[in-house]
């Protein structure tokens, strides 16, 4: 439990610094040249530490599911949009709506025992902790401006 905690946190952080990097590559070169020479160095980086790590049997592709294959095109749309969303709205509140649809699409699959996964009971517990994560986007969001920065963004935009 503890090390499956840890690697989320820090493939969190990873995924934070990824989305920031990311979209500072599409600033200079723009989406279609960001997506390629990013997933590209993923590419490169994780088949030459998947040599090290794991020998020849990196490349045993056997038991596989054909159509898991289409995950690297999926990849790409996550890169891609995730990068326009940064660019739109910022790193945050892109990021946390991002992880919240993530969440809610894993428990829809979790609950429908799609793309082969191992069907899970929803419950209410659950469906009330992603509405409390919605909730708290949405304060994220449009809570916490006081009356004059409201005026003080009014006056900016008038001008």
């Amino acid at each position: 439990m503890g090390l499956g905690l840890s690697m989320a946190i820090i493939g969190g952080v990873f995924l934070s610094l990824q989305n920031i990097f990311n979209s500072k590559v599409n600033e200079r070169t723009g989406p279609w040249a960001a997506t390629a020479l990013i997933l590209g160095m993923g590419f490169l980086s994780s088949l030459f530490i998947g040599f090290i790590v794991e020998g020849k049997h990196i490349i045993n592709f056997g038991n596989m599911e054909t159509w898991y294959w289409f995950s690297g095109i999926i990849g790409v749309g996550v890169v891609s949009c995730l990068m326009q969303s940064i660019k739109l709205l910022g790193p945050t509140y892109a990021i946390a709506i991002a992880l919240t649809s993530q969440l809610c699409f894993a428990l829809l699959w979790d609950s429908l025992g799609w793309l082969g996964l191992e069907q899970v009971r929803f419950t209410f517990q659950q469906l009330l902790g992603v509405l409390v994560i919605i909730g708290g986007i949405i304060v994220f969001k449009f809570g916490g401006k006081t009356e004059e920065a409201k005026v003080s963004n009014m006056k900016e935009e008038l001008s």
